[in-house]
This record gives C-alpha cells, structure tokens and sequence, in this order.
C-alpha cells in the first residue's frame, strides 16, 4: 500500500482561492496589492539570489543555470518574471484553477514553466531539491506551520535560498490587512486573512533554524498611503515582511 503523504493543505483557504482564479492578472481586481508589491517582491529576491550565488544582477538573465521553485504558485504573479530573470522554474499550487490560469498566461507569454498541481509535502516526497525555494504569501494559509518549513527546509538545496513572505500577528496588521484592506479598502475579498494565522518572526525562524536554514536577512514591507507606493524598511516588520535564509 502506498504510504500517505501528509499535507498542510487547508481545503477551505484553496476553495477560496479558486473561487476568484480568473483575477489573478487583472492588476485592478483581487490581487491589486499582490501586482503593486510585485515589482520589490522580485528586485529583492534577484539581487539576494545573485549577491549569494556570486551572480550579476544587471546582466539580462541573472538567475541563469539555478533551479526555483515557486510554492503557492497562484497565477503565476511570481513564476514568470522568474522565468524571465533566467531561473529554471517550477511552480505549484494545490487549486487546480489556479494551475490552469497561471499555465494559460505563461503559454500565452512564450514562457516555459513547470505548472503542477500539487502540494509541497508530495514535491518533497520524490526527493527533488531547488537552488532557490519561494513561499510567498502562502504560509498564512497552510493548516500545519511545523510541517510547512520542515517541507520548505527539505526542499533546499545544500547552499541554497528559501525566501518566505508574510503578515506579522500585531494590532498594525489587525487594523491595516484586514480592516482597512478587506473592509475599508475593499482591496481583498472579505475573509482573505485570518489574523490568528498570521505568524511573527520568531515563529519561523525558531523552526527554520531546527531544519538546518538560518535566516540571513529580514526586511518589512511599508505601504504609504499617501502617494499609493510600497517600500522596504529593515526596521519595521509591523505589518508585511519577507526573509531569506541559507541552508
């Protein structure tokens, strides 16, 4: 009898997601924060996969000849600009719909990703490894944290990276991502978040490091709401931040 594989899947949070499949790039729906973070989001994950890998970010393609993976996948917001920096890329995701919109735009872009419908426990299961792992605003949704970095830890390569972004569990991201970006804004559907789920720093670096990656940078992501734009600032992780560790 084949041997089950556990999942942290959560089937409510993947019906949620799949529910609104077909916004993924319209840059005004669903995900209009997910598109107007993008742009730092990838700057970041370059220059630090390539000031580790003794690469040269201006060049055209400077994560040519590394493996990525892309966990949570969705519609690909991630995967493809990705793929155009030179990185070999697969990406997953467990909806199916997801799967399908991100496969469908990557064809439709000339672009050549390894779209599986999957869960990251199954991937780690066939023994598979990557230069660099990305778990981007995914981890607030899975249903076993533990397990989750434990896979993500697996999937590392020796030397490699693993980037994971997330919310921070205070009263800021209580009031800023859900209040006022389900409610007031309306910029995500009502029930996108739940705040008990949201995780701070110590709860992913204390495990991380127990699997063998320690956490070499942290930084938070700052909205203003003034002029509309999003910056990084190392000193405040109030809200949205993302860290890189080394295996």
């Amino acid at each position: 009898m084949k041997e089950k594989i556990a999942s942290t899947v959560d089937n409510d949070e993947i019906e949620r997601f799949s529910r609104i499949a077909s916004e993924w790039w319209n840059p005004t729906g669903k995900f209009k924060p997910l598109h107007q973070i993008n742009p730092l989001r990838i700057g970041k994950i370059r220059d630090t996969a390539c000031q580790h890998f003794g690469k040269n970010a201006q060049d055209a393609a400077p994560l040519s000849g590394l493996s990525l993976v892309d966990i949570g996948c969705g519609g690909g917001l991630i995967s493809e600009p990705m793929c155009r920096l030179g990185a070999e890329v697969t990406a997953i995701d467990a909806s199916e719909k997801n799967i399908k919109t991100a496969s469908l735009h990557a064809q439709q872009g000339g672009l050549s990703i390894d779209y599986q419908c999957t869960t990251a426990e199954a991937l780690a299961a066939s023994g598979v490894q990557y230069d660099i792992v990305l778990a981007l605003e995914i981890i607030e949704h899975v249903s076993d944290v533990e397990l989750f970095l434990s896979t993500l830890s697996t999937l590392v390569k020796p030397g490699g990276l693993l980037f994971i972004s997330t919310l921070n569990r205070t009263a800021k991201s209580y009031a800023m991502a859900i209040v006022g970006a389900e409610y007031v804004l309306r910029w995500l559907p009502i029930g996108t978040h739940q705040w008990k789920k949201f995780l701070r720093p110590s709860e992913i670096c204390r495990p991380l490091r127990a699997h063998g990656i320690e956490v070499t940078q942290m930084t938070g992501m700052v909205y203003n709401p003034i002029n509309g734009s999003w910056r990084w600032d190392e000193k405040d992780l109030s809200v949205n931040y993302m860290l890189s560790g080394a295996k």
